[in-house]
C-alpha cells in the first residue's frame, strides 16, 4: 500500500528542486467531483453545521452506537444484542484507548481456511452474506480460546447468525462494540480435524461512510479498503494478517443501469442478470490472502485494456485499468507502466505474475496512495490519472513508482505477508526499497534516483526520528495501527533492506530473496524470518544486524583520518552513536581520493562498523587522500566528523575537503552531497550574521561549474544547482527559527542569482530555445527530456528570486509570465506559477500573478487534478497575507474536507509553508486545530496526519513552542476525539 502518509507515498518527499509542493505535504493530490459527493453536501460543506454523526475511533458514528472513543456517550441497540452486554441499554463513558503491544501476539484459537461473500448493494444499504469455514488453530496458553470475530458496530447491524446450520440464540454469543464472540465450548476442540460453518448475515451503509474505511461510495461507484482494519467494517471476521484464507466465492450484485461494472479479487468465474434491471458477478480468488486485502468495486466506469506474457511460464494475463468515463484518456501511461513493473521483477528477481486477470480502478476520495488488493489494485486518481496537460514530469515518475509498487507487492506483502501489524516494514521496507530500484532503472540515473529517495528520507523521516512519534521501524506499541503507517515503516524500512544488499552484494541479496520465498510462500512471517533468510542463504551471522529493527532515532556516525607519510597508511576512524543499547552493525562505502591529483586511489569499499569505535587501515598510498565517506548513502544515519583543535579550524578543514569532493567525487550522490554541505554552511552562516568569505567563495565555484556543465544528465546537473529545502536544514538545527532560517535561505539563493545572473539567464534561454525547437507538441518523458525541463525551470526560480526592485519585478513576473503562457505541458506551466504567485509589488505584477491563477484555474475545467495544484500553489506561496488567502480558499465552492486529496491541497500544504506558518502571532497554528478537529469528524486518519503538524514543538523557541502546545492541548480536549488524533496528540504532549 502507498501512504499517502508518506502518499504510503509514498509517499513521497518534501524534497524538491522546483518551486513546486512537497509531496509529504500531501502524498496523494487526488480529485474531487466538483458537484457530486457521496454525501449529501450539508453533511460535510458547512463547518459549522451540526452533523448527524459523531466521531469514533475510526470516523463518524450514528447517534445509536457506543462511542469507543475518548469522551462522549450513546445508547446501543441492535436486533440481536444480548442483554448481557453491559452497554447494551445505558448511557456510558468509554474507555480509555488501548494500547496494543508486539510482545501480546498470540496465535488464533481458531481460524478461517475458506470463505463466501455475497454483497447485495442498494442505495441507502448493503445486505452482507459470509460464509466462513472454521477450523482449529492453536491453543493460546492463557485459558480463553473463545473466538473473537472483530466488527464495528457503528459500522456493522447484525441480522443473523447460524453456525453448522443452527441458528444461534443471542445467549450463545457476546456481541461487543470491538466484535462478535464465540465461546470455544461451540466450536471443535483445538487440534481436532474438524470444521465449523458459521453463517452471519449484516447490514451496512457505505452511503454513510466518510472515515473510507471498509466498503463506501466515492462519487459514482463503491470500493472498499481494508487495510489496516477496514475489513471489519464490511463483516465480523479475524481481521488480522495471521489469518490466511482462500475467498473462493465473492458474488456482488448491483443496479446494472448504475453500476455496469463489477470487480472483485482474482479471477471472474461467472457473471449474469436478476431480473431486468440488476445483475452479478462472482469472483474467486484461488490463493489465500489475509482480509486487509479483500476488494470489491462496483461502478459506472470506462476502461483501457491489455495483455502480458509472463515468462518463463507463458501465462496470458488480461490487464485491465479503470476510471471514471471522462479521465480514460489519462491511462495509458499507468497500463505502460505496469507492463513495465511486469517485465522488471521476472528480469531482476524471477517472480512472475501468478493470476489470468490484474484489474486497477481509479477511485477520487481515497485515504491512500495505493492499494496492492490481490488482482484489483485501487489507486488514488492522482497515482493513476496522466496527461501532459494535468501532469508534471513528477507525476509522471510517481505515477510508474506507484504502479511498480502495487504490482510488486503480488510477491512482497501479498503472497507473502506480515504476520501482525508490527511487522509492516517486512512488506512495506521492502517494496519501496523494489520500486526504487524499479525507477532507478527506468530513469537510468541510480544516482539521481538516490540523491531524490535520500532528499525524501531527510527531510521526513529525520524529523519523525526526532519527534514525539519517534519509533524503530518494527514499532512496539500503538494504539491506532492508521498512525503507523509512517516515513519510518516505509523509507527507514527501505534503507534497511538496502542495507542487507550492500552488506551481502546484488548475488547474496538475490540468494536471500529466493530463499524467503521459498520458505515462505504463502504465510504470514516476521520481519526474523527474513533476516534468517538472508543469513542462511549467504551463510553469515546478521544477529546484530537485526538490532536496527528494534533502533528508534537516526544513528550518528562520526569520522576522523589521518595520514601516516612514514607508513604509508591512511587510518580512518569511525564511531557511532544511537538509541540502541549495544552497537548497531553499519555498513559504511568509503573511496578514497588523492589530495594533489583527484584521483581515486580507492575505489569503493564497504566496512563494517560494529563496535562503539572502529579504526580501519588502508595501506600502501603513495600520498595524502581525501575519504568520501558514506558512500551512495551507504546507511540512514547522521555524517559528522569528529572535531580535533579548535572548531573554526576544523571547520575550515571540512569545507576544504568538501570543495575538494564537490569537484572530483566519482560517486555521484557524495558528490552532490559535498555540495549541499557547502550550501548548509553558507546558509547557517548567513543566519547566524557571520558569513565567512572563503565559504562563500567555494558555493560559488561549484556552483559556477555546475552550471557551466556541458552535460546530457541535467537532472544531476539540476540538484547539484539547488539549495538544501528548509526543511532539511531544519533537521540540522536544535532549536528551529522558521521565519530566519527562511529569509537566509533566500538570502544566500539571491546571491547566487545575482552573482551568476547572466549566465543563469544565458543557459536558461537556451534551454528555452531547445525546448521550442522541437518539431511535435507532445511532451517527450525520456530521462533527457525531464532533466531539461528540471534544470530548466531551476534556473527559472534562480532567476525570479531577484525581485528588490520595481525593476526586478517587472523583469521577473514577465519571464516567469511567458513561460506560463508558452509552455507544452503542465511541468513547465506549473514552475512558472509557483513563481509568480509569490510576486508582489506594483499593479502590472500583481495583474500578472491574478491573471495566471485565474486563467489556470479556467484552464483546469473541472480537472480535480489541476485543481488540487491550483490550492497548493497558493497555499505555497510567499507572500504576507498567504493565510489570509488560504482562509478564504477553505470557503471556495471547489474546497471540501471530505476529500483527503483536496484537503491535503490547501490545509497541509499551508502547514509546510514553513516561515507562514511558524508566523509569531501562531494564528497559523489556530488556523490548522481549527482545521483538524473538524477532519476528526469525518476521517481520522486525515485528522491524525494533519494534527502532527503541531507535535514538534519542542524544536522551537519558547513563545512558538507554547503557541503550538497550546492547540495541542486544545485538540486533546476535544469531545470525543478519535483514538487516531489522540494518540498523536497525546504522544505530542509528553
Amino acid at each position: 500500500m502507498q501512504f499517502s502518509r508518506l502518499a504510503k507515498s509514498t509517499f513521497l518527499a518534501s524534497f524538491s528542486i522546483l518551486p513546486t509542493p512537497p509531496a509529504s505535504a500531501f502524498a496523494t493530490r487526488a480529485s474531487f467531483p466538483r458537484s457530486s459527493s457521496s454525501l449529501p453536501s450539508s453533511q460535510f460543506l458547512s463547518l459549522s453545521a451540526n452533523p448527524v454523526f459523531v466521531p469514533t475511533k475510526h470516523g463518524r458514528r450514528e447517534a445509536w452506537c457506543p462511542l469507543s472513543i475518548r469522551g462522549g456517550s450513546a445508547v446501543f441497540s441492535s436486533p440481536l444484542s444480548p442483554s448481557s452486554l453491559a452497554m447494551s441499554t445505558a448511557t456510558q463513558e468509554s474507555a480509555a484507548p488501548k494500547e496494543i503491544l508486539r510482545t501480546s501476539y498470540r496465535p488464533l484459537p481458531y481460524r478461517v481456511e475458506n470463505v463466501e461473500m455475497n454483497f447485495d448493494i442498494r442505495e441507502g444499504e448493503t445486505i452482507v452474506d459470509t460464509t466462513l469455514t472454521v477450523v482449529g488453530g492453536v491453543d493460546g496458553g492463557d485459558g480463553n480460546n473463545d473466538f473473537l470475530l472483530d466488527g464495528e458496530s457503528d459500522a456493522l447491524t447484525l441480522l443473523s447468525i447460524t453456525l453448522n446450520s443452527k441458528p444461534l440464540s443471542s445467549s450463545e454469543y457476546k456481541l461487543t462494540p470491538d466484535g462478535l464472540v464465540i465461546p470455544s465450548s461451540l466450536l471443535p476442540p483445538i487440534g481436532s480435524n474438524q470444521k465449523a460453518i458459521i453463517v452471519t448475515k449484516v447490514k451496512i451503509c457505505p452511503e454513510q461512510n466518510t472515515q473510507l474505511s471498509g466498503l463506501y461510495k466515492s462519487g459514482s461507484m463503491y470500493c472498499t479498503q481494508c487495510e489496516a482494519m477496514g475489513f471489519r467494517r464490511i463483516t465480523y471476521y479475524p481481521d488480522r494478517p495471521d489469518n490466511m484464507a482462500v475467498f473462493s466465492s465473492v458474488r456482488i450484485e448491483a443496479s446494472k443501469k448504475d453500476y455496469p461494472v463489477l470487480l472483485g479479487n482474482g479471477n471472474k468465474v461467472e457473471d449474469g442478470f436478476v431480473g431486468e434491471d440488476r445483475h452479478y458477478a462472482i469472483w474467486s480468488d484461488p490463493y489465500p490472502k489475509p482480509s486487509y486485502l479483500f476488494c470489491i468495486v462496483a461502478g459506472n466506469l470506462s476502461s483501457i485494456s491489455s495483455s502480458y506474457t509472463t515468462k518463463p511460464s507463458g501465462r496470458s494475463v488480461h490487464l485491465e485499468i479503470y476510471s471514471e468515463p471522462e479521465n480514460v484518456s489519462k491511462l495509458q501511461h499507468a497500463m505502460d507502466s505496469l507492463i513495465k513493473s511486469m517485465k522488471w521483477d521476472e528480469d531482476t528477481f524471477g517472480l512472475e505474475y501468478d493470476l489470468d486477470m490484474y484489474n486497477i480502478v481509479a477511485v477520487n476520495d481515497f485515504n491512500m496512495g495505493a492499494m496492492e488488493n490481490k488482482g484489483l489494485n485501487v489507486f488514488n486518481t492522482a497515482y493513476v490519472l496522466a496527461d501532459p496537460k494535468s501532469a508534471t514530469d513528477t507525476d509522471y515518475e510517481r505515477i510508474e513508482s506507484v504502479i511498480g509498487h502495487e504490482y510488486f507487492h503480488n510477491w512482497t506483502g501479498n503472497r507473502v505477508t506480515c504476520r501482525d501489524w508490527f511487522q509492516l516494514t517486512l512488506k512495506e521496507g521492502l517494496t519501496v526499497y523494489r520500486d526504487q530500484e524499479f525507477s532507478a532503472d527506468m530513469m537510468q540515473s541510480a544516482s539521481v534516483k538516490r540523491i531524490e529517495d535520500v532528499s525524501a528520507l531527510r527531510a521526513r523521516q529525520f524529523a519523525e526520528d526526532a519527534g514525539p512519534m519517534s519509533h524503530p521501524i518494527r514499532p512496539e506499541s500503538y494504539i491506532s495501527m492508521d498512525n503507523f503507517y509512517t516515513a519510518t515503516v516505509y523509507s527507514k524500512g527501505a534503507e534497511v533492506v538496502r542495507m542487507y544488499k550492500t552488506l551481502l552484494g546484488t548475488e547474496g541479496f538475490r540468494k536471500g530473496m529466493d530463499l524467503y520465498f521459498k520458505r515462505h510462500d504463502g504465510n504470514a512471517v516476521t520481519c526474523d524470518d527474513f533476516l534468517a533468510a538472508m543469513a542462511d542463504a549467504n551463510e553469515v551471522d546478521l544477529s546484530q544486524f537485526a538490532r536496527w529493527y528494534s533502533t528508534s532515532g537516526t544513528p550518528i556516525l562520526k569520522y576522523e583520518s589521518k595520514y601516516d607519510d612514514g607508513t604509508k597508511t591512511f587510518y580512518l576512524t569511525l564511531s557511532q552513536e544511537s538509541n540502541s543499547r549495544d552497537p548497531l552493525h553499519i555498513p559504511v562505502a568509503v573511496g578514497l581520493l588523492d589530495k594533489v591529483s583527484g584521483e581515486e586511489v580507492s575505489p569503493t569499499t564497504v566496512l563494517n562498523l560494529k563496535e562503539k569505535v572502529q579504526t580501519f587501515e588502508f595501506k600502501g598510498l603513495d600520498g595524502d587522500v581525501v575519504p568520501s565517506v558514506l558512500r551512495g548513502f551507504s546507511a540512514p544515519v547522521k555524517l559528522v566528523r569528529s572535531t580535533t583543535g579548535t572548531i573554526d579550524d576544523a571547520a575550515s578543514d571540512e569545507e576544504t575537503n568538501w570543495a575538494f569532493l564537490a569537484a572530483r567525487d566519482t560517486d555521484g550522490f557524495n558528490r552532490w552531497e559535498a555540495g549541499q554541505k557547502l550550501m548548509t554552511s553558507l546558509i547557517f552562516q548567513t543566519m547566524r550574521q557571520e558569513q565567512l568569505l572563503k565559504t562563500l567563495e567555494y558555493v560559488f565555484e561549484a556552483f559556477g561549474r555546475t552550471l557551466g556543465m556541458d552535460s546530457s544528465d541535467y537532472s544531476i546537473q539540476a540538484y547539484a544547482l539547488s539549495l538544501p529545502s528548509e526543511s532539511t536544514l531544519a533537521e540540522e538545527l536544535d532549536i528551529v527559527d522558521p521565519v530566519a532560517l527562511h529569509a537566509a535561505r533566500g538570502n544566500v539563493k539571491k546571491a547566487i542569482a545575482r552573482k551568476f545572473y547572466s549566465e543563469i539567464r544565458g543557459k536558461y534561454d537556451k534551454l528555452t530555445l531547445a525546448t521550442q525547437a522541437t518539431n511535435t507538441s507532445d511532451i517527450q518523458l525520456d530521462a533527457a527530456s525531464i532533466g531539461q525541463r528540471r534544470l530548466r525551470n531551476v534556473l527559472l526560480d534562480y532567476l525570479c528570486c531577484v525581485k528588490d526592485t520595481p525593476e526586478e519585478r517587472e523583469a521577473a513576473s514577465r519571464l516567469a509570465l511567458s513561460q506560463f503562457e508558452s509552455s507544452k505541458g503542465m511541468t513547465d506551466k506549473y514552475s512558472a506559477l509557483s513563481c509568480l504567485v509569490s510576486m508582489d509589488g506594483e499593479p502590472d505584477v500583481i495583474a500578472r500573478r491574478e491573471g495566471a491563477l485565474k486563467k489556470f484555474y479556467d484552464d483546469a475545467d473541472g480537472d480535480a487534478l489541476v485543481l488540487n495544484k491550483w490550492f497548493t500553489a497558493q497555499a505555497l506561496a510567499d507572500l504576507p497575507d498567504v493565510l489570509d488567502r488560504v482562509k478564504t480558499l477553505v470557503d471556495h465552492p471547489d474546497f471540501t474536507l471530505s476529500n483527503p486529496n483536496r484537503c491535503r491541497s490547501l490545509i497541509s500544504a499551508f502547514s509546510m509553508n514553513a516561515a507562514h506558518f511558524h508566523a509569531q502571532d501562531g494564528e497559523g497554528y489556530r488556523f490548522l486545530a481549527k482545521m483538524v478537529a473538524e477532519v476528526d469528524k469525518l476521517n481520522p486518519q486525515l485528522s491524525s496526519r494533519m494534527g502532527g503538524g503541531l507535535i514538534q514543538w519542542r524544536r522551537y523557541d519558547k513563545k512558538r513552542g507554547d503557541l503550538m502546545k497550546g492547540e495541542l492541548q486544545k485538540l486533546a480536549e476535544l469531545k470525543p476525539i478519535s483514538n487516531d488524533l489522540f494518540e498523536v496528540v497525546s504522544r505530542g504532549l509528553k
